[in-house]
């Protein structure tokens, strides 16, 4: 395994029940660099992006074969912590998903269910998570106010806090800018090039002018299948195979 390839691939083949969604999938996940999927809908980017912290595991029929190393560790093996790879591995959904709470109750939420409980540990925690996720001054007032009081973007960039308060490695994105406006966006992912400094980052977006923008490697999936993956400029500028080229001029998809 590459040292700095935080996950690995191998061979991943993946059925919801008699429906196979990924065929023959290896690659492997740089550390500290953002990793965008990119392909038509029903492609495989979500699916395999769920793969690496077994959010499969919660859909009935779902079986997969191959295997997903992170750290060198296989997830899939049956001794394998799921709590602990999904405490390392978060998660940053399509539309934004604020807790029915505070702001401050949001972020603090993970840190709680690890068991910490002084206040003085966990205002640090959330001020640091809010702060690193380009929030804490907008929000810093109005901590005790819902988290769904927020604008779309600031629920967002709540969600990602949320995130990093559970002091993981890589963060999964899943179309993390599609419900937001063209500002919100932008500030995402000025956000995402400057979480790179400190953690992986996972994106599937159907943006490919956003691919290329914040991303330094890109897959392109199709029916299933990684048909190509390379640096983002390269795929950008000189894809090597024909249906590369054609989603990216835009003749289909």
């Amino acid at each position: 395994m590459n040292a700095r390839a935080v996950f690995q691939i191998n061979d991943l083949n993946l059925h919801y029940g008699e429906k196979q969604a990924l065929f023959d999938i290896s690659m492997e996940i740089p550390r500290n660099q953002v990793t965008a999927l990119i392909g038509p809908s029903g492609c495989g980017k979500s699916t395999l992006l769920r793969s690496l912290n077994r959010m499969n595991d919660l859909i009935d029929g779902c079986h997969i074969d191959g295997q997903v190393r992170y750290e060198e560790e296989d997830v899939y093996a049956k001794t394998y912590d799921v709590i602990e790879l999904r405490t390392k591995v978060g998660m940053v959904f399509q539309k934004p998903n604020p807790f029915p709470m505070s702001i401050f109750d949001n972020v603090a939420y993970g840190p709680r269910c690890q068991g910490i409980k002084d206040k003085k540990v966990l205002a640090d925690i959330v001020k640091k998570a809010l702060e690193n996720a380009a929030l804490y001054d907008e929000v810093k007032d109005r901590l005790k106010e819902s988290g769904n009081a927020l604008s779309g973007g600031q629920q967002q960039r709540l969600c990602i806090a949320r995130a990093i308060a559970m002091n993981p490695d890589v963060i999964l994105m899943d179309e993390p800018t599609s419900a937001l406006d063209p500002i919100a966006t932008a500030k995402i992912e000025d956000l995402i090039q400057d979480l790179k400094k400190d953690y992986t980052i996972v994106i599937v977006t159907h943006n490919m002018q956003q691919a290329a923008r914040i991303s330094d490697n890109t897959a392109f999936f199709l029916m299933g299948e990684l048909v190509e993956f390379d640096k983002t400029d390269l795929i950008f500028s000189q894809p090597r195979d024909q249906r590369t080229e054609d989603y990216i001029t835009g003749r289909f998809g």
